[in-house]
């Protein structure tokens, strides 16, 4: 019943933000829209196939907020904004008035595939990772432990890397060279959450000390 609940709401978060996208764009023959509305809800399948259900990570991703870290909240919230303006934007340039120079199918195609290459990771980071909350919190109530293979071997957080890699390919997917306005405050926001979560995790749990000396970076190998 939780995975249902779940799933529901995260296929109403998305048809959301697809709605968003259509009604700036004023057509419903949007075919950057259909795209990637095609790649929404795949990722959405890949999120809920039963070889990747962990109903205990879903009663955790699911419970609210309650005590969330306060820059994390804030964080969330300005997040969610700078998403809005940035399918907004998008619609209103590529669906609507062309505000952007036409690009090539293959920048389209580039989008599509850092898009899949984004979820994936993502995706596999959750998988590895039973301690991925959707929330900044040590889960001392779950026996919250540093997670260290896949992914987490190479970079502390592949999550947010995959929702980086995610957002690059929004606005070459959709063909709007004004949505890198918002697409970069959000990455920006993204960066920030990810330095405050390292420090809280160095400070609250235990083994993250030691995790840091043995993969150094955060997000980019032999970067940050």
């Amino acid at each position: 019943m939780k995975r249902i609940q779940l799933l529901v709401k995260s296929f109403a978060g998305i048809f959301f933000f697809i709605l968003i996208l259509f009604i700036s764009a004023g057509r419903i023959d949007y075919y950057q829209g259909w795209i990637y509305s095609a790649m929404s809800l795949l990722g959405l399948l890949m999120n809920f196939a039963p070889s990747n259900v962990d109903t205990e990570l879903l009663n955790e991703r699911s419970k609210p907020p309650i005590d969330a870290k306060h820059w994390d909240k804030l964080i969330l919230k300005l997040s969610a904004l700078t998403t809005i303006i940035a399918y907004v934007i998008a619609g209103l340039d590529s669906g609507r008035y062309q505000w952007s120079p036409h690009l090539q199918w293959g920048i389209c195609l580039l989008g599509i595939v850092l898009m899949f290459i984004g979820q994936l990771l993502f995706l596999i980071a959750k998988k590895k990772n039973r301690f991925f909350s959707s929330v900044m919190r040590i889960q001392n109530d779950r026996g919250h432990t540093v997670c260290e293979t896949g992914p987490y071997r190479f970079v502390r957080h592949p999550g947010y890397l995959g929702m980086i890699i995610s957002w690059i390919g929004f606005p070459l997917l959709l063909g709007s060279v004004w949505s890198i306005i918002p697409i970069v405050l959000a990455i920006i926001l993204l960066l920030v959450r990810t330095s405050l979560e390292d420090r809280t995790l160095i400070k609250g749990l235990t083994g993250y000390s030691q995790y840091i000396q043995k993969t150094r970076y955060k997000l980019v190998p032999g970067i940050w």
